[in-house]
């Protein structure tokens, strides 16, 4: 690793089970002398990423904040997807997420939650297992054959115990197939009494920026009316995608053809009624 990458692997240390480094975190982190792991810290307090705390401890810092603030205005993803999932949430009464990736991470980008009787698990920023669940399944599919390639090398016992594949051969045909349909349906992978239905979210080039999922509790879900739910998440990707391409050929950026639409399975109902489930 570069002087670079050795320094940016310490905001790797930070996560729900730790909120704080010390400088031997980063020591250890980095391979690098306490002298060198030290200058890496002062670099990234200098900027505002890091932050002194407490008994020679060392907190994300301010900066962390500028930056969520300028993503939440400027994100494709985000922009694109906000007004339109909050107007199906309300139509039908349904939790939508709103998911982004990055690396072999996958994590909530945006919510809308209003069946309280669904537990709020979910919040942005909170990774979420990349070979588990509707919300990392749909983005998973559309990743380049090198990019699952690597995920196999990578993460082969955890592909193996999500059912996705004991051979390369294996979780590749899986990944075709969900691509295919254009869609994921789970039940229980992540949270236990709780259904996603997802579909993928792609950016002006037609490259897979995210997925939009229902979160449907297993007492609401009718396994007969699959297809309604399938109808509307596809529907509300799409109308995703096309807001991102028309904002990026607006701005003069990206690809200006219109993204192809994703092929479903025959049968869908355009008269599904989500709030009729119950």
């Amino acid at each position: 690793m570069s002087s670079l990458d050795k320094m940016l692997k310490i905001l790797d240390l930070f996560d729900e089970g730790q909120m704080s480094i010390q400088l031997d975190h980063a020591v250890q982190a980095t391979g690098a002398s306490r002298a060198t792991a030290y200058r890496y810290i002062q670099s990234l307090c200098g900027c505002g990423l890091l932050a002194p705390a407490v008994g020679g401890s060392y907190v994300l810092g301010p900066r962390v904040i500028e930056l969520d603030r300028l993503v939440r205005r400027a994100d494709p993803l985000l922009t694109g997807a906000s007004s339109l999932i909050r107007d199906v949430s309300a139509r039908l009464a349904i939790n939508i997420m709103l998911c982004s990736y990055y690396g072999d991470k996958v994590m909530c980008a945006d919510l809308v939650w209003p069946d309280r009787s669904i537990p709020e698990i979910y919040e942005r920023g909170r990774p979420m297992p990349m070979f588990r669940g509707a919300m990392a399944k749909t983005i998973l599919a559309h990743l380049t054959p090198y990019q699952l390639r690597n995920m196999m090398l990578w993460h082969g016992d955890k592909i193996r115990e999500a059912g996705l594949g004991d051979t390369w051969d294996q979780f590749r045909s899986r990944m075709a197939r969900l691509r295919k349909d254009g869609y994921c349906v789970t039940r229980a992978e992540v949270v236990p009494g709780l259904v996603g239905i997802g579909a993928p979210v792609f950016d002006a080039d037609d490259r897979i920026l995210g997925s939009v999922v229902f979160a449907v509790s297993e007492a609401r879900f009718d396994a007969s009316l699959t297809q309604g739910f399938v109808t509307e998440i596809v529907d509300l990707a799409s109308r995703i995608t096309r807001a991102i391409a028309g904002s990026a050929a607006g701005s003069g950026t990206g690809s200006k053809r219109t993204p192809r639409p994703r092929k479903i399975r025959a049968g869908s109902d355009a008269g599904f009624d989500v709030t009729s489930t119950g």
